[in-house]
């Protein structure tokens, strides 16, 4: 392969500014991340560990291997909105007795872990992960339900959670359930719907109705032992599989029905298994990237920075430039990537990429789409050269492609460039975002400026005199509204990613998902759509 070469100077103003510019969006994102890992604060913990409960984090390093990593997904859902950071819930992946699984572990702090818009959505997410990877889902379950003032945005498509997991046990995929205490309504479908459910003594109660519930229903009175509890699950109903003596006893039953499932990867094993690392140190990402999302870098300065031995073979790189394709390695997984060079995609890039995203799939190599784009090329020339059609060849590409897709937007995704670089409608299995990154239908003062010109040409039809100043105010007031709602937590907290990284942890990343994918078989597309020549 060829390596990579670096022009990278750290002592240049320019570099420094870019560091200090992407240190002060991490900044904002660790505090994000406080936030979340607070749970419901510290009044809130304090009873819930005074009560002899572990939080939902100390659960999940409990469960996992130790030493082991756990990619968490959503971190910052709910940002922006009404309802806390986290939305109540944790989900990510990780090892248990050898085996990656998708982890999902209520938070009790938070409103008793009730499921609230952003909770259902982050939860969803989670299963659309499970069964597109093929990892066994382990659910950590201490819920108080629906949020009953929401329940109107949940309850119609709260249904899908119940109907993932049955998909994923018949997919063979499975499904352990661990309930640390309340799991009432919609919440005893989970326990209820899992290949195997452990329930702690005298802590667990699942019950479709609470005894309030019961009394007003039925007028019967029942206690919460009698109604839902462990010991009447594990001897009457059979509900539970195994009952455990306390919540350490429950994670211990979890990993072990882990242990027995025989579990192995359908996907190849890394071509390289002790693969090199990079040779240049990924801390200089911090100043690659521009501090101006106008000024373009170099995607090879970050490939050099995430591919093993910086070694990448550049397919067309004269051709279409301002895209760069080509083959690599990732902790020793082949991979083909597709990286906007400078922004604009013009005809060459678009037909370079389809040819590019075809062989992908001829060869069976996942994708890596590295985004830095401001939509496809417009204008009388390019309209006349095909750019609707030729976009058209690359999204049909990229939408009929069967390899895994891998996107992170590393600064701009803006326009139907969003779509041709495989952004989340197109269904990546795995999309994260940089913290200086922003994604719209155009930039702030682009859009601002279109709605001028609108409004002047609607005046001027109209016989009215164009009022300048209050033209003035809509577009700062616009372009302050398209600033706040592209941005990185933005979009993360609405789910629109799978969560908000460090620059310096892409390649960790991007390989645990690497592997995580390969639980399930690599195959590429036998066919494609029609291509509009």
């Amino acid at each position: 392969m060829s390596t990579l070469e670096t022009a990278v100077d750290p002592t240049s103003a320019a570099f420094r500014a870019n560091r200090e510019a992407l240190l002060e969006r991490l900044a904002e994102l660790d505090a994000t991340l406080d936030a979340a890992r607070a749970g419901g604060g510290e009044k809130y913990v304090t009873r819930h560990h005074r009560r002899g409960k572990l939080l939902p984090r100390e659960r999940i390093e409990l469960l996992l291997d130790q030493d082991s990593p756990f990619l968490e997904l959503s971190s910052v859902a709910g940002y922006g909105t009404d309802f806390p950071v986290g939305a109540s819930v944790v989900t990510g992946i990780g090892v248990v007795e050898g085996v990656e699984c998708l982890v999902v572990a209520n938070d009790p702090t938070v409103r008793g872990g009730a499921v609230n818009p952003w909770s259902l959505a982050k939860t969803r997410r989670a299963g659309e992960i499970a069964l597109a990877n093929r990892l066994p889902m382990v659910n950590l379950v201490e819920s108080a339900g629906a949020d009953l003032p929401t329940q109107a945005e949940i309850f119609i498509p709260g249904g899908r959670v119940f109907r993932d997991l049955t998909r994923l046990s018949a997919e063979k995929i499975a499904t352990v359930s661990v309930v640390f205490g309340n799991a009432t309504a919609g919440g005893a479908y989970v326990p209820g719907m899992s290949d195997y459910t452990i329930m702690i003594r005298d802590r667990s109660q699942v019950y479709l109705a609470g005894p309030p519930l019961v009394k007003m229903a039925t007028g019967e009175d029942a206690d919460d032992e009698s109604l839902g509890g462990a010991a009447m699950h594990a001897t009457r109903s059979g509900l539970a599989d195994f009952l455990a003596t306390d919540e350490r006893d429950g994670i211990r039953l979890a990993r072990q029905c882990v242990r027995r499932l025989n579990w192995r990867k359908r996907g190849p094993a890394p071509r390289t298994p002790h693969p090199q690392p990079p040779k240049y140190d990924p801390e200089e990402l911090l100043g690659i990237v521009s501090a101006d999302l106008k000024v373009p870098f170099d995607p090879r300065e970050v490939l050099a920075r995430l591919l093993d031995g910086s070694e990448f073979d550049e397919f067309k790189p004269a051709y279409g430039s301002a895209l760069v394709t080509g083959w690599g390695e990732l902790h020793g997984y082949p991979v083909g990537v597709l990286a906007n060079a400078r922004g604009v995609l013009f005809s060459e890039e678009a037909q370079k990429a389809t040819q590019f995203i075809q062989l992908a799939n001829a060869a069976d190599t996942p994708l890596v789409f590295l985004q830095n784009t401001t939509g496809y090329m417009v204008g009388t020339e390019y309209e006349q050269r095909g750019i609707i059609k030729h976009g058209a060849l690359m999204i049909n590409a990229v939408a009929n492609s069967k390899v895994p897709h891998l996107t992170v937007n590393l600064g701009a995704s803006y326009g139907a460039g969003n779509y041709g670089m495989c952004g989340r409608a197109y269904e990546p299995r795995f999309l994260f975002t940089w913290p200086n990154a922003k994604s719209a239908v155009m930039g702030p003062a682009q859009l601002a400026g279109v709605l001028s010109i609108v409004a002047r040409q609607a005046a001027a039809a109209r016989g009215h005199e164009f009022d300048a100043d209050s033209d003035t105010a809509m577009r700062l007031m616009v372009e302050q509204q398209i600033e706040s709602q592209s941005g990185a937590l933005f979009l993360s907290g609405r789910l629109y990613d799978d969560g908000v990284i460090d620059p310096r942890d892409t390649r960790t990343v991007l390989g645990l998902c690497l592997s995580a994918i390969h639980n399930g078989p690599v195959r590429g597309a036998d066919a494609f759509g029609v291509f509009r020549m």
